[in-house]
């Protein structure tokens, strides 16, 4: 092994609020990838201090710069040559990995030409950034198949030809993974086979929809085969949330009316006065969704199962480097063999236990649904 594995996180940094991930200013106050080129520095700062090696960018650090309606802002990359060679430039001195996921709107297989297209151009602006960054092809955008439309053997072949519509250098840097509702291992297999792109594997949607039984360390191998020689894959691993969900639910006037706020068999966070517009209904997990924090034992647990592998792993709870911050030494008293393969030894312990009185402290975790969350939490 060449380095030890890195750990990563994605986009916001709930350990130090005060850093700021991009420039979120609206169009009317001019935001510019620069501002959000100056924040980020602030970020590797922070990512070099905690020792975290592997961050995902905002797919939004380039304000408007692919927004057909405001042509001001498409030359914002290009304008921002010397800010992205200086940034990369820095995470490669730091050896801090850099990576993209566009959102969910960027759909290489929509029915809708015009769609498609704009995501191309979407694609095209964050390669654009990772070439000026010179970045080399670890730095990579993390793409999903997209939508079934109703014909899931059409929605794969439309992505391919999305995808060979993609310029080289979008094609260069983009990766597949697959997804939890959609568009299993097989099928990204099964698309990786006919286009040769590279796919990530994903540990938790791996369980969440694998309907061909597909054998997990079989199938690790294979995604991870698809990276060429020299180029460190990745992979992402998130822990199923486990606790009740909270849910809002209106209360009509009839319902108020009636006495009938709180229906039978409904459990309530709290119980419905008879004035009450909204309840709150306790109802069970949706496996698919992100914990706050990594569980150690699981993380373990696959990590050995993946023995003699080399990948990185970004790291998907909802407390982003918080738990990171917790998992560390998690790894260390639970599990020093995985600990070790992350460059974790006892020499760090003084340092991580203070992570972990941090912690104890109180902290957040991230309230808004992750990238990989959309697609599921849509469907509630």
């Amino acid at each position: 092994m060449s380095r030890p594995l890195r750990l990563g996180f994605p986009v916001k940094v709930m350990g130090r609020p005060d850093l700021k991930s991009q420039d979120t200013r609206r169009w009317q106050k001019g935001p510019h990838l620069k501002c959000s080129l100056e924040l980020l520095d602030r970020v590797l700062d922070y990512l070099a201090k905690e020792k975290l090696d592997m961050y995902r960018l905002s797919s939004d650090i380039a304000p408007y710069a692919t927004h057909p309606g405001m042509p001001q802002f498409h030359s914002m990359v290009a304008d921002s040559d010397a800010e992205l060679r200086a940034f990369g430039a820095k995470a490669k001195a730091l050896d801090i990995r850099l990576s993209f996921h566009p959102s969910q709107y960027v759909l290489l297989n929509s029915p809708d030409p015009a769609l498609t297209r704009k995501s191309i151009w979407d694609l095209s602006s964050q390669a654009e950034m990772l070439d000026r960054m010179e970045l080399n092809d670890e730095a990579v955008m993390v793409t999903h198949v997209g939508g079934v439309y109703d014909d899931r053997e059409a929605s794969r072949a439309r992505w391919i030809a999305g995808y060979e519509q993609c310029p080289k250098h979008v094609q260069r840097r983009i990766v597949l993974e697959n997804d939890d509702i959609r568009f299993s291992a097989a099928d990204a297999l099964w698309i990786q086979e006919r286009t040769g792109v590279r796919l990530i594997f994903d540990y938790q949607h791996f369980w969440c929809l694998n309907p061909e039984r597909l054998e997990m360390r079989d199938t690790l191998e294979r995604f991870l085969a698809s990276w060429p020689v020299g180029v460190r894959p990745k992979i992402h691993f998130s822990s199923p949330r486990t606790e009740l969900r909270e849910v809002k639910r209106k209360i009509t006037a009839k319902e108020r009316a009636a006495g009938k706020g709180a229906k039978k068999g409904e459990l309530l966070k709290a119980p419905v006065k008879a004035t009450a517009r909204i309840k709150t209904v306790l109802l069970p997990p949706i496996w698919t969704g992100h914990a706050d924090f990594t569980n150690p034992f699981e993380f373990a647990t696959f990590m050995r199962t993946a023995a003699g592998l080399e990948f990185d792993v970004m790291m998907e709870g909802k407390s982003k480097d918080l738990s990171l911050l917790r998992l560390r030494p998690d790894l260390l008293r639970y599990a020093p063999d995985v600990a070790a393969r992350f460059g974790i030894t006892q020499a760090d312990a003084a340092a991580l236990a203070a992570d972990e009185a941090t912690l104890e402290r109180g902290v957040a975790a991230e309230q808004e649904a992750d990238v990989d969350e959309g697609m599921q939490l849509a469907a509630e």
